[in-house]
This record gives structure tokens, C-alpha cells and sequence, in this order.
């Protein structure tokens, strides 16, 4: 009898998760993603604001699966998947045939059917993403010491950031620390310290999912910052000058989106049922109604612990995507499937330098406490050894210097 063929869609934290638990075991696994590199998204807005460069949070997926002897990484998009036939279709007219499937694609930034707003608001999922608002970022401070026109120059130094969750937090307080520290001695026509930044969030609150004491905590550690929070505020356009929050007009020359996710588009193509962001309804084994070797983990899984849907951040992907995989060897050797059960480590956010919030079982602490342990939980968790050690001197130099090494303006 030949080897169980295990398929699992995407290289990211699910992916290399589920990949990790069947490596050298009894199945041929085969990982398919379309680019040929992990990225540590939690570190992506560094990346965007000028401290890290790509290569820093990002470690090619061969490398990092190469003692994994029966898994084969293949450079490929899957454009859909035939569940009847079990073959998952590529978008080059090639296919993959499968025993038992982990979709992990993961999710993209979505503009709540506005789709014409994403060319002045890009979100913040990918290198690309990230490489795109640092260059609009530093363009915008370079465009401004050139013009001459007041209007148009307090236009350019005002940065709307949609969103206040985690993302739209951290880069909030960063930009502020560029505009008020980085750039400050470095332009001659232009105060850099007057940028206004605003962190715009449609909901009651920003960081919703965090404790009212945290919240709270954030929006004094922003409000030092100077940036304006802008609470119950909801954006009802977005052109390439700036944003209408209701009906009031805020010119801005940078607009950065990191309001709301939706699941890949690839998981429309396994029929299952759906919920609003485009996510599936899993079984509590993580599989999907009427086909038990198909599982959906991560952003593009809709599952409700508790009464409350889990969030869409790292852990609960590596959790069900871990899951998922010990779920197939469990089915191989004819045990019945578990229910998946998630185990929520808590959450973290960094507002700027010395300021961070953290949400721990048992524990809620915020300021430079935070910020340290935020740091070294992060290099911790980062990928490969250069990358650790190169993040730790990048840090470490920019909070003596107060500079960022990777100011570098780059063509799209």
C-alpha cells in the first residue's frame, strides 16, 4: 500500500505548523505556496516603517522544512480545489492529487466592498505590502520638503491609518516615533515633528479584544505620542488625497488600511458553507461538512469556542493547523477525530519605545515590562538564528541611536 499523500495549502504559520507535526512520518506531504519564502507577519509593519528589512522577518520555506526528508515544497498557486476528485487545481493548468488536504491560505485585507479604495489605502499582509508603504511613508516626508504650497504640505504630513487593531496601533506609534525623533534634525524646509498622524476605528474602541485597563493603557501611551485616536468613526471614502469619516474631509497623503480581513479566495472553491468574511464553517475536528479528509485552519477557518469566534492571529493557526495534521495520523491508525480545543496564550501589542500592552492567562501588564517582554518573544519566535541575531542589533541600535537603518525609497 502506498504512502497517505497529504497536500497542505500555504507556507505560513499554519502550514509550517501542520507540515512540523508530519514530518517524518508515515505520509508523503507535499506543501504548495505561491511564494517560496515564510513571513513572520507580526514584524511586517517594521519592515513597512523602516526598522527591518524583508529578509530580516522572512527565511525561504525549503530551508526551514529541509530535515523534513518526506515533505516536497512546491512554487505554485492553487487557483481551486476539485473535493470530489480530490486534486487541487494550480493556476498554471497544473494539478495535485490528494489523499488528505490542510488548506491554510490564510486571509487578505478586505475593504468592506469598496474594492476601488485599496490603490490610495494598501493594507499590510505581505513583503510587498509592507516594502509599498515604506515607500510611500518616507516619499511623503520628501515630497513636503520640496513643496512650497502650505495646504498641500499639511496634507502630505497627515497620515490616516484605518483600523485600530493591533496593526493599525503599532504603526501608528511608529510613524509618530519617525516623524517626532527619526527625521527630526534631517529636513530644513520642513518640521517633521508637526506630522499628524490619526488612527481611525469604526468600533467603539480600539484594540477590542484586549482588557478595558490595556485599552486604556494604549490610548494614553498613543495620546504622549501624539496621535489623534478617532474612536466610532467610520470611513466612507477614500481617494488619493485623503479619507471622508462620515461627512468630514481629512486630506491626508498617506493612507494606510488595516481595517478588516477576508479569507482567501480559494476556499469558495470547496463548497462548503461560508460565513460573512468569506471563511468556512469547520466541524469541530476542523474538516469541513460531508468530506472528513479536507481540513481548513487559520484566517480561512470560522470556528466558535465558548460562544466566541477565534481570532484571526498566529497561535490559532499553528494550534488547528497542529491539529489538523495529528488528526490525519489519527484517522490512519482508525481512531475517531477530536475536538479541537483552543489554548489561548494571550496577546500583545507595542505602542512605541518602552510602551506595549500584554494580555497573559492570569496577567495583565503594560509599559516597559511589556515592551521587553514583547521584544524578546518575538525574536524568540522569529525564524533562524541570523534572523534572531540580526533583529536583536537592529532593535538594540535603534533605541540608542533612535534611528531606522532601512530608510531606503524603492520603485514599486
Amino acid at each position: 500500500m502506498s504512502e497517505p499523500h497529504v497536500v497542505v495549502l500555504g507556507g505560513g504559520f499554519g502550514g509550517l505548523s501542520a507540515c512540523r507535526v508530519l514530518r517524518n512520518t508515515g505520509c508523503r506531504v507535499t506543501l504548495l505556496d505561491r511564494r517560496n519564502h515564510h513571513v513572520f507577519q507580526p514584524l511586517l509593519y517594521q519592515v513597512a516603517t523602516a526598522t527591518l528589512s524583508p529578509g530580516d522577518i522572512a527565511a525561504p520555506i525549503r530551508w526551514v522544512l529541509r530535515h523534513a526528508r518526506n515533505v516536497r515544497v512546491l512554487l505554485g498557486e492553487a487557483a481551486r480545489v476539485n473535493v470530489e476528485a480530490r486534486r487541487v487545481e494550480l493556476s498554471d493548468g497544473d494539478s495535485v492529487e490528494y489523499d488528505y488536504l490542510i488548506v491554510a491560505t490564510g486571509a487578505s485585507h478586505t475593504y468592506f466592498g469598496h474594492p476601488g479604495w485599496e490603490p490610495n489605502a494598501p493594507g499590510l499582509k505581505t513583503l510587498e505590502d509592507a516594502l509599498e508603504i515604506r515607500r510611500r511613508v518616507l516619499l511623503a516626508f520628501e515630497r513636503a520638503e520640496r513643496e512650497t504650497d502650505p495646504a498641500r504640505r499639511r496634507e502630505l504630513l497627515t497620515f490616516a491609518l484605518v483600523g485600530g487593531g493591533p496593526t493599525g496601533v503599532e504603526l501608528a506609534g511608529t510613524l509618530a516615533e519617525i516623524a517626532r525623533q527619526t527625521l527630526r534634525d534631517e529636513f530644513r524646509s520642513i518640521d517633521t515633528s508637526a506630522a499628524r498622524i490619526v488612527l481611525v476605528e469604526a468600533g467603539p474602541t480600539i484594540l477590542a479584544t484586549f482588557p478595558e485597563k490595556l485599552r486604556n493603557a494604549a490610548r494614553e501611551a498613543l495620546r504622549r505620542l501624539r496621535v489623534e485616536v478617532r474612536e466610532n468613526t467610520t470611513v466612507t471614502d477614500v481617494d488619493a488625497h485623503g479619507v471622508w469619516l462620515g461627512s468630514e474631509r481629512l486630506d491626508a497623503g498617506t493612507v494606510i488600511w488595516a481595517a478588516g480581513v477576508a479569507a482567501s479566495p480559494l476556499v469558495a472553491t470547496l463548497g462548503a458553507p461560508l460565513d460573512r468574511a468569506g471563511r468556512v464553517h469547520v466541524q469541530p475536528d476542523l474538516s469541513i461538512p460531508g468530506h472528513p479528509e479536507v481540513f481548513v485552519v487559520g484566517d480561512a477557518a470560522s470556528f466558535t469556542q465558548e460562544g466566541h469566534p477565534l481570532p484571526g492571529v498566529a497561535q490559532v493557526a499553528i494550534q488547528q493547523a497542529a491539529h489538523a495534521a495529528r488528526g490525519i495520523l489519527r484517522r490512519l491508525k482508525g481512531d475517531q477525530p477530536v475536538t479541537f480545543v483552543y489554548r489561548d496564550l494571550g496577546n500583545l501589542a507595542i505602542i512605541g519605545r518602552g510602551s506595549a500592552i500584554a494580555d497573559l492567562p492570569r496577567l495583565e501588564f503594560s509599559g516597559p515590562l511589556a515592551w521587553l517582554f514583547w521584544l524578546f518573544l518575538h525574536i524568540f519566535k522569529l525564524i533562524g538564528f541570523r534572523n534572531r541575531l540580526v533583529v536583536m542589533l537592529q532593535w538594540a541600535l535603534a533605541y540608542v541611536t533612535f534611528q531606522r537603518s532601512v530608510r531606503l525609497i524603492t520603485e514599486r
